[in-house]
């Protein structure tokens, strides 16, 4: 299939990417191997480094509840962050200036500036101006962070998504008398969801994988320093960092498998047929005959 931005490999181009495969799974194979190799020279795949992952202490006490705290910000910030990147995309197109320029600030500020900074910088705020306790105060500065930032990731994400969509829609909707808001909401938003939603999901992902610095330099008990309390304890350094790293991909492909199924859901709900309106449902006088039915005028 041939369209504007890609054309369908020949002959030559299909045996090449073929090559290109083999050639790809053939390195991997070979570091995968290489890599087990040197993890069985330094004992790393000796049973007892791995036998704590399969008693139940090892779950309960570290993982579970690190693993728990991770879905905790990560939900906060998600919750938070969608519609407040929402507001700010939307407000970037509005035809007033003094709420464009602002939004338009406020997003390229946050969007500019590591998402670790604004953890630390919020952190010290919290432990300078506010009363929170230290038990608590991780928590909040993680979420902030990964508020401010993703937020102003995702306004741009949806200003894109709204700008994709062809200007006949907004045209249409001036047409029949829509005001700019009820454009937005009933028409504009609706539509661009659908072509927002893998970036969308790319973001939440990376959300889920961040909650990980407040963890490293802020003390935050999630899922990567619940691992190093275990590996302390347990000294299976390597060991724990593998399954850390796999209970990350299962919680992502989990995020992007939902995400896939719902724009497919979505796609085959913009596909489907609208509902016949009939005359008493349209207020007129005659009969609306339906599409491909023939009607017959009495003499």
């Amino acid at each position: 299939m041939t369209s504007v931005l890609y054309d369908a490999p020949g002959p030559g181009a299909k045996r090449r990417n073929v090559l290109y495969t083999v050639g790809f799974v053939v390195l991997l194979g070979v570091g995968c191997w290489w890599a087990l190799a040197v993890m069985a020279d330094k004992g790393q795949l000796d049973w007892a480094l791995w036998e704590p992952f399969t008693q139940a202490q090892a779950w309960t006490t570290y993982l579970l509840p690190g693993l728990g705290n991770t879905l905790k910000a990560a939900a906060l910030a998600m919750v938070i962050a969608l519609p407040l990147g929402a507001l700010l995309g939307i407000a970037r197109l509005s035809d007033h200036r003094w709420v464009r320029g602002p939004a338009g600030v406020v997003v390229e500020f946050f969007r500019a500036i590591p998402v670790l900074l604004l953890m630390l910088f919020a952190n010290q705020f919290y432990s300078v101006s506010t009363d929170l306790s230290s038990d608590v105060r991780p928590l909040y500065a993680v979420v902030t962070g990964l508020v401010l930032y993703n937020a102003s990731v995702l306004a741009e994400v949806v200003r894109a998504g709204i700008l994709s969509l062809p200007k006949g829609q907004t045209e249409a909707a001036k047409a029949i008398g829509l005001r700019k808001g009820q454009t937005m909401t009933s028409i504009l938003l609706p539509q661009s969801v659908t072509a927002m939603l893998p970036a969308l999901v790319s973001q939440l992902v990376v959300i889920v994988k961040d909650t990980a610095l407040g963890g490293a330099l802020l003390a935050f008990p999630e899922l990567l320093n619940a691992r190093g309390t275990l590996a302390a304890n347990y000294a299976n350094v390597i060991p724990s960092f593998i399954v850390v790293a796999l209970i990350f991909i299962v919680l992502n492909l989990i995020l992007t498998s939902f995400a896939s199924w719902l724009e497919r859901r979505l796609r085959r709900a913009k596909r489907s047929s609208g509902a016949v309106l009939h005359a008493e449902q349209a207020g007129a006088e005659e009969p609306v005959a339906e599409p491909g039915v023939a009607t017959k005028e009495g003499p």
